[in-house]
């Protein structure tokens, strides 16, 4: 199927994990993609903030994602990976496992905890460890305690699996979703010592195929 496929455009840029879920997706599944890289300005040509980039994604953040198949153009992640699991896995590779109700509702509820709660989480401790203008060492403990909860509720569920998955079954988009912000333990200043089930589970991550491509072609496309 690929072979007959224009290559769809990722919008990323260099550092962030958003971007990362959707190119081990496209792998995945053998889509042809591109990556386009951006930086956080408002210069009207490079800069998410810019013409050039509101034009495509009017919110001003990445991923975005263009598909010149359908010409349905998709921002935020999870909005990114629903389409590309509606019009490209038609063999269910890394949806669902099964087809229950609560197969279905296993899924959601992990995609959404990542979404709504333990990215946010991390994302903060990143932006008052490293980029906020003064210190704030209140916040930081804050969201610091907050995402080490998010890594108690993970680390109880990847015991179901012993550490292969994070639902029991088989590695999905779910797991996609979650690596490249776990990845970021160390960025953020966070520890896996507690978390041998989480530490298990990212190693096995990091030598699969799709993942160590996806993040090639984008630091490629960064000049990194």
């Amino acid at each position: 199927m690929a072979a007959h496929i224009k290559p769809l455009i990722l919008h990323a840029h260099a550092t962030g994990p958003n971007p990362i879920k959707i190119a081990i997706a496209l792998e995945s599944l053998g889509i042809p993609f591109t990556v386009k890289c951006w930086d956080f300005s408002d210069d009207p040509n490079t800069g998410v903030k810019g013409a050039t980039f509101l034009k495509v994604n009017e919110n001003g953040r990445v991923p975005a994602l263009e598909d010149p198949n359908t010409g349905v153009v998709s921002w935020e992640s999870g909005a990114c990976m629903n389409y590309v699991r509606r019009v490209y896995d038609t063999g269910n590779k890394i949806g669902p496992s099964g087809g229950s109700g609560q197969d279905l509702v296993d899924f959601e509820k992990w995609e959404y905890f990542l979404l709504t709660t333990l990215g946010p989480m991390t994302g903060q401790v990143n932006w008052f460890r490293h980029y906020h203008a003064r210190e704030n060492e209140d916040a930081l403990q804050r969201y610091t305690a907050q995402t080490y909860r998010c890594y108690d509720v993970l680390e109880k569920q990847l015991q179901k699996s012993g550490g292969m998955s994070i639902l029991p079954s088989r590695v999905t988009a779910v797991d996609y979703h979650f690596e490249p912000w776990v990845r970021q333990h160390s960025f953020a200043g966070l520890s896996l010592d507690n978390y041998p089930m989480i530490h298990k589970w990212l190693g096995l991550m990091h030598a699969r195929e799709e993942v160590q491509e996806a993040y090639c072609k984008v630091e490629a496309a960064a000049g990194k």
